[in-house]
């Protein structure tokens, strides 16, 4: 028991923040936020492999890893769509 208490009390894990006495967020601002992340991510990752072709990367290393968070990034956010969508067609079929 003391250890759920412990996690309950835990303000920050990662990423996710806990927002149980926040109002002010919404899931909306949080999509967006999170499409603006995958946007910029995006086209960091195709400035990366712009400059991979063209030679003029300096640490090929961190262009990879760029590439891959922002492939990782969009396949949450289709994960986050999908997964939307999927509630959506489950709502169409509840009878009222």
């Amino acid at each position: 028991m003391a250890f759920i208490n412990k996690v309950e009390n835990t303000n920050n894990i990662g990423n996710v923040v806990n927002n149980k006495n926040k109002a002010d967020g919404s899931f909306e601002d949080l999509l967006k936020k999170e499409l603006d992340t995958t946007n910029n991510m995006m086209q960091n990752a195709e400035k990366a492999e712009a400059d991979i072709a063209t030679g003029k990367v300096e640490d090929l290393a961190k262009a990879s890893i760029t590439i891959q968070k922002a492939e990782m990034q969009m396949k949450m956010v289709l994960e986050v769509r999908n997964k939307a969508i999927n509630a959506y067609k489950e709502l169409l079929k509840t009878q009222i």
